[in-house]
């Protein structure tokens, strides 16, 4: 597993919701508490974000047992009228890019 950073606190440039989608895109069957962990979000917060993802049809699952598969629509525009046309794909490709460069990046000493 990925460490997880230290807390921050302030403004940030990708928000909750995208972080919680950009870690599903990674592992469909990811657990709600690695979820959490990597998001550096409750449980109760994620399971919120998913539920407000799901509602408005980004995302859905699947239970198998006591596993949930999750499915994303990549093909879905983003909600703000300012990213009008960009869709989950465009987004995420941009997102997990950057975390698999993060992952492979040798960490300075």
């Amino acid at each position: 597993m990925v460490a997880v950073p230290e807390s921050h606190s302030g403004w940030t440039f990708v928000t909750s919701h995208a972080r919680v989608l950009a870690v599903i895109a990674d592992n469909p069957n990811v657990r709600i508490r690695d979820i959490a962990a990597r998001c550096r979000l409750t449980e109760r917060a994620v399971s919120r974000i998913i539920a407000d993802l799901e509602h408005d049809g980004y995302l859905s699952h699947t239970r198998d047992g006591r596993t949930n598969t999750y499915r994303i629509e990549p093909d879905k525009v983003l909600r703000h009228p300012a990213e009008a046309g960009l869709s989950v794909a465009s987004l995420l490709s941009l997102l997990l890019q950057d975390e698999s460069a993060r992952i492979r990046k040798p960490v300075a000493r």
